[in-house]
């Protein structure tokens, strides 16, 4: 290319031309599935498909220049860049089909299915045509897994690698280790586990007695960890506990490390669930918290019996937990400490190298053991106790980066919230509505508890909170780095 000030920029630029051409192919499936069913939407599919292949092709064309791989910086950026563009085009069809929804309101709906997040400003759910609900979920079934972790699969081929853009997309522990030779090949296996799992969700739906139609744009969520449904009512319009049990079972698989589920695939074997150092804190914290809830809103008399109290207990406590959001129940007229306890639960439930948000349940691990170790020194300040997880010692680079994380995590829910409180929403729904976006959980409380959503937010609330569901999909670091000074530095 032409130099320009662009230039030192166009192999990142380049690569994002591809991602959108193959983000604008994604969308033929809705488009087919809405010409088969004659629902009236094929043209909004045909003009955002247009739009979108075109823009990604004529960014690719003015973005040439020899070809090399992407580097540390190229990788943040396009990680950063496709994250705030993809959305963009994902709107399009919600736009084109529905007139009277802003750009503020479908550039959210679209960041909210791309980040898999779930939180929604549409309502009359039941209303729209089933491709653009399916289009809605089936950009959580994207962005689950990282839309990144696909094309990366494809960049070799058009000659650009992917490694770069692979460590700044996948969360820990798979920026360190690849789990095959060629990082190709594992985002093959991942997207391969993916679909299987995704498949046998739909599949288990479907005998659970959901529509086909149903049951396929449920599974998208549910593995997705998203939240969308084609209900206004969520999940609990189909009052079906057969459903909410293959819920529950779907969003815990989904919620575990995919490197684990793909190497007990690929060695037939159940051994690496046995290694996996979170399951046991995981299943541990999510037990220990059903037990406790379930006891102790059926002493404060929130439902009629014990057996129910479990099935609301159950659902709400795996789908906030792990940041699928669908829901059943308004679990905003429980007592304030379980609305509380269980949004708590969606900062770190989900694994590292999962579909789901927040912290991570890596990092909480080796947060509380830092703090054992930190006692033990106080008491024995002579003591060598390095902080393991599993057999493993953990590096003092991994504690501090771990430690800054968190420290950055808890500045963004305080700076993020006060702004919103500024701007005259009540403190509960300004907090809630930032843990929920940046843990990517979608409802929170009170005005937008699961009973309500985000369309009474302004067009400045709307997009700060955009902003949050992108900054925790990407983990808070990869979008700050673009953000910094330095960064830009040549």
């Amino acid at each position: 290319m032409p130099y320009s000030p662009l230039r030192p920029y166009a192999p990142a630029l380049n690569a994002l031309g591809m991602i959108v051409m193959i983000f604008g192919l994604l969308m033929l499936f809705p488009l087919a599935v809405s010409a088969w069913l004659d629902d009236g939407a094929a043209l909004a599919y045909d003009q955002a498909i247009l739009v979108t292949f075109v823009s990604g092709l004529l960014l690719w064309s003015f973005t040439r220049s020899p070809r090399r791989d992407l580097r540390v910086h190229d990788g943040f950026l396009l990680v950063a860049a496709a994250w705030v563009v993809l959305p963009v085009f994902g709107a399009l069809p919600l736009l084109a089909y529905l007139p009277e929804l802003s750009f503020t309101e479908a550039y959210f709906e679209a960041t909210s299915g791309l980040t898999a997040t779930g939180g929604t400003v549409l309502t009359g759910l039941d209303a729209l045509p089933t491709s653009i609900n399916l289009w809605r979920t089936f950009m959580h079934w994207i962005g689950g897994m990282g839309v990144l972790v696909l094309v990366v699969a494809i960049l070799p081929l058009l000659g650009i690698g992917g490694r770069q853009l692979f460590k700044a997309e996948v969360p820990t522990p798979m920026k360190e280790t690849s789990l095959t030779p060629r990082i190709t090949e594992t985002a093959k296996g991942l997207w391969l586990t993916y679909s299987l799992l995704t498949l046998g969700c739909g599949f288990s739906l479907w005998l659970a007695g959901l529509s086909p139609w149903d049951a396929v744009i449920h599974a998208f969520s549910i593995t997705g960890l998203g939240g969308f449904s084609n209900k206004d009512e969520s999940l609990g319009y189909f009052h079906n506990f057969n459903v909410e049990m293959v819920a529950i079972v779907f969003a815990l698989a989904s919620a575990l490390n995919f490197a684990t589920h793909y190497m007990a695939l690929s060695r037939r074997s159940l051994k690496p669930y046995l290694y996996d150092p979170e399951i046991p804190f995981f299943f541990g914290v999510l037990a220990f918290s059903i037990a406790m809830l379930t006891l102790y809103l059926y002493n404060y008399g929130a439902h009629t019996d014990l057996a129910t109290t479990l099935r609301y207990v159950a659902f709400h406590v795996v789908s906030i937990s792990t940041s699928l959001g669908l829901a059943t129940y308004d679990y905003t007229q429980w007592p304030m400490f379980a609305q509380l306890w269980i949004l708590f639960l969606g900062s770190f439930i989900a694994c590292s190298g999962s579909a789901g948000g927040g912290i991570k349940m890596m990092r909480a691990i080796i947060l509380y053991k830092q703090v054992l170790r930190e006692i033990v020194r106080s008491l024995h300040p002579n003591a060598v106790r390095p902080v393991r997880l599993g057999r493993q010692p953990v590096s003092e680079s991994v504690l501090h980066a771990v430690l800054g994380f968190s420290f950055m995590y808890m500045v963004s829910i305080v700076t993020l919230t006060l702004i919103l409180s500024a701007t005259g929403l009540e403190l509960i729904t300004a907090f809630s509505a930032v843990v929920a976006c940046l843990n990517n959980t979608g409802p929170g409380l009170d005005a937008v508890g699961p009973a309500f959503n985000y369309q009474s937010m302004t067009a400045f609330q709307t997009w700060l909170l955009s902003f949050t569901m992108i900054l925790g999909r990407l983990e808070i670091f990869t979008l700050l780095v673009v953000m910094t000074p330095t960064f830009w530095r040549r």
